[in-house]
């Protein structure tokens, strides 16, 4: 089980136009907006990327306002490649990793599959991560799935972290999940 003192979340590149035309964007943007608002009320550490945000444009207003701190700018699809994403990893002193984002087949599977590739529990959150087509989503997931990076749902994960309803962020989350 994932639990709050091993977890950080991965927000991979929710950014720019991109972000509004993936495959059920609205969706996939307000869950990861849940996802972070609820990591923050659980303190769990939230590394935040976007890829060449100089062409690409920033992350989603409506996601970016519940972030605190400044993005890690990156260029490899993979985040692992960047060696300001490695030195946050190393950090955070974490060991599971949630990961969320856009696309799934390309920068949300390089980096997922790159950290399981180093040993860490990775998840990735299937109702909070697309793609411009559903085909590529669904790609991407079975191809994370069959590396063993399993699939979870915000709902899931969350309740996962909490482990119990009389958790003193539990009304905090349940207004967030509802």
């Amino acid at each position: 089980m994932f639990t709050i003192e091993e977890a950080c979340l991965v927000v991979v590149d929710v950014q720019g136009k991109l972000a509004t035309i993936v495959d059920e964007s609205e969706e996939m943007i307000a869950n990861v907006a849940k996802l972070v608002q609820a990591m923050q009320a659980l303190e769990v550490p939230i590394l935040w990327l976007e890829q060449n945000p100089s062409r690409l444009g920033g992350t989603a207003l409506d996601i970016a306002q519940h972030l605190q701190g400044q993005a890690i700018a990156k260029m490899a699809f993979s985040a692992c490649q960047e060696q300001e994403f490695v030195d946050a990893l190393k950090v955070s002193g974490r060991s599971q990793f949630i990961v969320t984002g856009i696309e799934t087949h390309i920068c949300v599977y390089q980096t997922a599959r790159q950290l399981k590739e180093q040993g860490f529990e990775v998840e990735v959150v299937a109702d909070a991560v697309s793609s411009r087509t559903k085909a590529n989503k669904e790609i991407g997931l079975e191809k994370m799935k069959e590396l063993g990076i399993l699939p979870t749902s915000v709902e899931m994960i969350l309740y996962e972290l909490l482990q119990r309803a009389d958790h003193p962020h539990f009304k905090t989350v349940l207004q967030l999940v509802k």
